[in-house]
């Protein structure tokens, strides 16, 4: 799988769980020059806080398109150390 924006790989792996019909790809297998820290969090009830990313890639901004869960509760334990994508990022095969 591929996570592409702006014309740009930001990820890919043959390791990604799907999760709600989201592809969580391995943290390592993420381009991170790609990545901004963001201080938006959001609380899903069963896979608990959710921390954010900005994508910056050629001078394009996407804010807050990368979304991954640094301490999920248990029933969402396979998500740990990986991340999810969104706001026009394409996940492909």
């Amino acid at each position: 799988m591929k996570a592409i924006w702006n014309d740009k790989i930001i990820a890919e792996s043959d390791d990604t769980v799907v999760v709600e019909n989201n592809h969580y790809f391995p943290k390592g297998s993420v381009n991170t020059d790609f990545l901004l820290d963001s201080s938006t969090h959001t609380t899903c009830p069963w896979k608990g806080l959710a921390s954010y990313y900005s994508l910056t890639v050629d001078g394009k901004n996407n804010t807050d398109a990368v979304w991954y869960y640094p301490d999920p509760k248990p029933a969402a334990s396979q998500i740990k150390d990986r991340v999810a994508f969104w706001k026009g990022v394409r996940v492909v095969e």
